[in-house]
């Protein structure tokens, strides 16, 4: 393994010799000491796996398409940024904006987000994007989804911090792709373009596939996890602005 010490690096030169040891084919990379250098990541292709000790700047693997990039602490804002392949993992909570336009690639954050997480998250061609949370989210999660899937566990719900699981105009302007929520989901906080579905044996074999994954790299029971119902949201209309245009 190839270990890089972040330490008083400015992102510029970090992430040159992050490329730089990729180009020449090594596969494991730590970066050590990591204190909010943007754009870790960006880019990047192959299969490298990237481990993080500390908290890196925005735009984390943004147009990444392949490696893994596992974070051991919190994370901050649009991370995932149009990612095409690949995965991120997130061993603590994560910041706003995470997915925006994502086609693609998986999204592990073990604790909670923030705004506007899978916000234009669309897929692309057959690929399929998803986001799993641990935790709760805060407003407009989901916003103008148009693919892929996004699924809110909310794993903590048994200690009471007053908070609901997701915050208001959830799935608003949404109008393709999934949204799980365990728990109940109140329709007062979803967008008029969202229906509220118990789930199919069909839904909850493909909750269940993502969620071993996930479980996987967190060591949480998938057993545990399903014992509570979740919630599917689904977009009411594909065009769910469509009276707004002139023809």
């Amino acid at each position: 393994m190839l270990t890089i010490d972040a330490k008083g690096v400015y992102y510029r030169d970090l992430n040159s010799k992050v490329r730089d040891a990729v180009s020449k084919g090594e596969k494991e990379i730590l970066l050590k000491n990591v204190n909010g250098q943007y754009y870790i990541g960006d880019g990047l292709q192959g299969d490298a796996t990237i481990t993080v000790e500390g908290v890196p700047g925005n735009d984390l693997a943004a147009f990444m398409d392949g490696p893994t990039i596992i974070i051991k602490a919190n994370a901050q804002d649009n991370i995932s940024n149009t990612m095409n392949s690949g995965k991120v993992i997130v061993h603590g909570n994560a910041g706003d904006v995470l997915g925006y336009g994502m086609r693609g690639g998986k999204l592990h954050i073990k604790g909670d987000v923030g705004y506007r997480v899978g916000i234009h998250m669309k897929g692309y061609k057959k690929q399929m994007p998803v986001i799993i949370a641990g935790g709760k989210a805060g407003d407009f999660f989901g916003e103008y989804m148009a693919g892929g899937v996004l699924i809110l566990l909310n794993l903590d719900g048994d200690k009471n911090d007053n908070r609901n699981i997701v915050g208001d105009y959830l799935g608003t302007g949404m109008h393709g792709g999934t949204i799980f929520i365990r728990g109940d989901v109140d329709k007062k906080l979803c967008g008029a373009e969202v229906g509220v579905s118990d789930l199919s044996e069909e839904d909850t074999k493909l909750l269940t596939d993502y969620l071993k994954d996930y479980c996987n790299d967190f060591g949480l029971k998938l057993d545990e996890i399903m014992k509570t119902p979740f919630k599917k949201l689904i977009p009411a209309s594909l065009r769910p602005y469509g009276n707004l245009y002139a023809y």
